[in-house]
């Protein structure tokens, strides 16, 4: 099983939600915890091209996404930046 962690800048990008977005920011992270194997052959979960690294995009909303790396020495999915789809991609 895969465990949850937060950057700081992903703390800090939940701050520009409202209380009700950031309440369903949280489910869906857990759910992508508690379901990454599956998810990551679907739409939802998608390995960004051309970082180097293996950085994944997950939907969490209509305009919400989260971009987040696995660590695949302890099964950590490392939440990276957390925002608006317009602004997720500068």
């Amino acid at each position: 099983m895969y465990k949850l962690q937060l950057t700081q800048t992903a703390k800090n990008n939940l701050d520009d939600f409202n209380n009700a977005e950031q309440q369903m920011i949280a489910k869906k992270l857990l759910y992508l915890e508690e379901n990454f194997d599956a998810l990551k052959s679907s739409k939802k979960v998608t390995e960004l091209k051309g970082t180097g690294y293996h950085h994944y995009r997950f939907v969490i909303g209509r305009r919400i996404r989260a971009i987040f790396e696995l660590q695949n020495d302890k099964l950590i999915l490392l939440v990276l930046k957390i925002g608006r789809r317009k602004d997720m991609y500068e």
